[in-house]
């Protein structure tokens, strides 16, 4: 079985030359490409956070507890909310993450259970979809597959790893096939993953019209909000006037050759 450094510098280098061939081919903006590397090398852990030795559940539940409310600012910005309600947000969002998906995996999961699974780096991967924000659907699709990239990076290294030399020739490690999986040996956790899988692929697929629907609907709230502001505060500056000024400005009007009225 690869080991927590091994992981993490295959799936980094990965992140590298994902990052890089998107700029160089595709000319996507370095800090995109950056991030998308970053979430691949992370992403390379993820599958461990089942493990016993905890190393890879502090890790990972570290980076996302930092990078999950960081990645839910320019959505909740776009919104309006108050500087106070986004930090706010963002707290609640890391204490939840720190404390309670650290707590509740530890209590649920097993190792090389569902967490080593195909199915499991894509529902990782929808979930990076969903939390990464803009206009533009293809840069946040790159995103998630980054995250899946360096999912399935780890899932490729234990299987080779399952893989061995006995009296040359080749042996397989009882661990063969335990992580390259789409099923796995309960019924229950089955069937909450492809649940869940399937859950969140509905609302990947249906999230970016529900969000542009929601965000037209906003600006059409604060567009009717703000003129109707505005004509309140008209006509109080109008009945604020003096009936001198006002009779003044009418008989301006009357007589002013280059009146639009007449």
């Amino acid at each position: 079985m690869a080991g927590f450094k091994t992981h993490l510098t295959v799936s980094t280098l990965m992140g590298v030359g994902y990052g890089g061939a998107a700029y160089y081919m595709y000319h996507v903006p370095v800090p995109t490409c950056v991030l998308a590397g970053g979430l691949c090398a992370v992403s390379g852990m993820l599958p461990d956070v089942d493990s016993d030795s905890g190393r890879p559940l502090h890790e990972s539940i570290a980076f996302a507890a930092a990078v999950v409310p960081l990645m839910l600012i320019d959505r909740l910005s776009r919104f309006e909310l108050a500087t106070e309600t986004i930090i706010l947000v963002g707290a609640l969002a890391y204490v939840v993450i720190r404390f309670g998906a650290a707590a509740l995996l530890k209590r649920l999961t097993v190792h090389r259970g569902m967490f080593h699974s195909l199915p499991a780096a894509v529902i990782f991967g929808e979930i990076a979809f969903l939390l990464a924000s803009g206009d533009n659907v293809q840069l946040r699709y790159f995103k998630a597959g980054a995250v899946v990239l360096g999912y399935v990076s780890h899932l490729l290294l234990d299987e080779i790893y399952s893989l061995g030399i006995r009296r040359g020739q080749l042996a397989f490690k009882s661990s063969f096939g335990t992580a390259m999986k789409i099923l796995g040996h309960g019924f229950l956790p089955n069937v909450v993953t492809y649940g869940l899988l399937a859950l969140l692929t509905l609302v990947a697929l249906k999230e970016p019209g529900w969000m542009q629907n929601v965000y037209q609907q906003h600006q059409q709230r604060a567009s009717q909000y703000a003129s109707q502001l505005g004509g309140r505060s008209a006509d109080s500056n109008n009945d604020n006037k003096s009936e001198p000024q006002k009779l003044l400005e009418a008989l301006k009007t009357e007589f002013d050759p280059t009146s639009s009225t007449r």
